[in-house]
C-alpha cells in the first residue's frame, strides 16, 4: 500500500517540478521594458478617468445566471441526444428531471423580469 502512495507522491513532485520549471523558463526567456505608458491601465481604447470602482446593476448577474443555465443545458443535452437510444428509459427520466430544474430556473428569470428588454 505504501508503494501506491510513493507513486502518487512521485507524480505530484514531478508535476510541481514541471510547473516551477515552466515558470522559471518563462521568466528567463521574457524580455520586458516597463515604461510609464505600458503600465497605464487600458480598457477598450479609452483612457482611464476617475476611480476604478463602479457599481454594477444586479441585472447583469442575472444575465450571467441565465447564460450558465443554457450553457450547462447544452453541454448535457447534445451528448445525451447522440446516444439516447442505447441508454434506456431511466436516462430519459433523468433527463426530464434535469430539464425540470432548467425550466424552474428559466421561470424564475421570467418572473423576475430578466427576459424583458427595456
Amino acid at each position: 500500500m505504501s508503494d501506491s502512495y510513493g507513486v502518487v507522491a512521485a507524480v505530484v513532485a514531478l508535476g510541481l517540478v514541471g510547473l516551477l520549471g515552466a515558470f522559471a523558463l518563462n521568466r528567463a526567456l521574457t524580455v520586458t521594458y516597463p515604461t510609464e505608458g505600458k503600465l497605464k491601465t487600458y480598457e477598450s481604447g479609452v483612457d482611464p478617468v476617475g476611480e476604478g470602482w463602479a457599481q454594477v446593476h444586479i441585472r447583469y448577474y442575472l444575465f450571467a445566471y441565465l447564460y450558465v443555465i443554457f450553457a450547462v443545458d447544452a453541454i448535457y443535452l447534445f451528448p445525451w441526444a447522440t446516444i439516447f437510444a442505447t441508454l434506456g428509459v431511466s436516462t430519459l427520466i433523468e433527463m426530464f428531471v434535469f430539464l425540470a430544474f432548467v425550466t424552474v430556473g428559466l421561470l424564475y428569470a421570467y418572473r423576475k423580469g430578466v427576459l424583458r428588454w427595456t
